[in-house]
């Protein structure tokens, strides 16, 4: 019933007392007292008891069920002095409730302190203050896609990765060309609440693995290190090589190379909104693993230390920044409307991208047909390519430009934001 409480509370504490509230409407003294004449018909007469032993998923609760079993002291407080002893109870559906609703208050008591503690961390006065970002996105409604994705003839398997970190699994996506032969990696980093099959359906991205012959890999986060599936971005120690999140990224990364043929001049991340930001991380941090990195509505390096300053970066407004050192080849995608994460984030990505590297810049309008204009910008090197390459795509939100609508968090009117990043990668072999 905690675990089950834990989850309803990373909904709000609103959440949770409303459903606390629903369900003692449920014990009206009319069904209590019917309730009692019910249990004191059953005296004497035989139970049923199950003898296999429950399954894992109804002995853990967890989200699949809200209703715990009945306590033995309170199956058998019913059983009256000298009646047969019974090894199980048959209680009602409004005792089930009773006390599910009593697990649920104590549960929600003793959370409470540590909410609000934590609520306090933050620097809120109160818990009815705190109030995180709205995500109004296209496509999302209410969750990830539930359409099944194009089949495509290449594998898209299953992968885990352990270090001193931690532990994240990852999907990896080999086009049908693939035979051992060296082929480029592009790391994808999906937004939060998403996943690597909602991820991979929404950008198209391994279409473009056929296609173009690469081969795709999308770590995954985990409800344990982030209930809403966001990487960890704000976090200082997930700012730092070799620790946190960042060294469980590239040590994916890494293993995937180990284990495929990987041309290792065309290794690349990419990612939307927090996992555009851990993107940025990655690149700079690991600038020889990563040849080039991808953003979509994301933030720069450093941008934000604990939950304040990621809320007010989301916002634009930046405090002291990290040096970043060198510049890195980045190409960078928002929308002028995403009211998620400000459009300011992407021309500071471009600045920082472009930095003693850029000897001049072009800008070009465009629009896509019955869709959404942009301003495409590239800021050149003395040899001529491309160093940083930035799309403001205009009357656009907080969502994957060019996507799927089978995927989430995405917006078919925009430029294809994947194909656009692909070519980019191909400059910086």
């Amino acid at each position: 019933m905690r675990a089950a409480t834990k989850t309803l509370m990373g909904q709000g504490p609103k959440a949770a007392t409303s459903a606390i509230h629903e369900a003692l409407k449920v014990l009206t003294p009319h069904k209590a007292a019917a309730a009692q004449q019910a249990a004191a018909a059953r005296e004497g007469a035989a139970t049923m008891r199950d003898l296999n032993t429950p399954p894992a998923h109804a002995r853990t609760a967890g989200r699949d069920s809200v209703v715990p079993p009945v306590p033995p002291t309170q199956a058998q407080a019913g059983s009256q002095a000298g009646s047969q002893p019974q090894d199980a109870a048959a209680p009602t559906q409004e005792q089930y409730v009773k006390n599910a609703v009593q697990e649920a208050t104590a549960a929600f008591n003793n959370l409470m302190p540590d909410l609000l503690a934590k609520l306090d961390r933050a620097g809120t006065s109160g818990h009815t203050a705190f109030k995180m970002p709205h995500f109004d996105l296209p496509g999302m409604h209410g969750g990830m896609s539930s359409t099944p994705a194009e089949a495509l003839p290449g594998k898209f398997t299953d992968g885990s990765f352990t270090n001193a970190a931690g532990t994240r699994t990852y999907k990896l996506y080999e086009p049908s060309s693939y035979n051992g032969q060296p082929m480029p990696l592009v790391v994808m980093l999906h937004g939060c609440t998403q996943d690597p099959d909602d991820f991979a359906t929404g950008t198209q991205m391994n279409a473009l693995a056929e296609e173009m012959q690469c081969l795709v890999v999308y770590p995954a986060q985990s409800m344990q290190a982030n209930s809403s599936r966001c990487w960890n971005w704000f976090n200082a120690v997930d700012q730092q090589r070799g620790q946190g999140e960042p060294s469980i990224i590239a040590g994916i990364t890494e293993a995937v190379m180990h284990n495929h043929a990987v041309d290792k001049s065309q290794v690349y991340v990419a990612g939307l909104s927090a996992g555009g930001a851990m993107a940025t991380i990655m690149g700079t941090l690991y600038p020889e693993l990563y040849a080039a990195v991808g953003v979509h509505s994301g933030l720069p390096f450093a941008s934000a230390h604990d939950l304040p300053s990621a809320l007010a970066a989301m916002k634009g407004n930046f405090g002291p920044q990290k040096a970043s050192g060198k510049s890195i080849p980045i190409i960078v995608f928002h929308g002028d409307k995403d009211t998620t994460v400000h459009p300011v984030n992407g021309d500071e990505l471009i600045k920082r991208g472009a930095h003693h590297e850029s000897k001049g810049f072009v800008t070009e309008p465009g629009r896509v047909p019955d869709g959404h204009a942009y301003t495409r910008t590239v800021h050149q090197r003395a040899d001529g390519t491309p160093q940083a390459e930035q799309w403001l795509i205009h009357g656009a939100g907080h969502a994957w430009s060019g996507g799927s609508a089978r995927g989430s968090y995405t917006d078919g009117k925009g430029p294809d934001a994947s194909r656009e990043m692909m070519r980019f990668f191909q400059t910086k072999r």
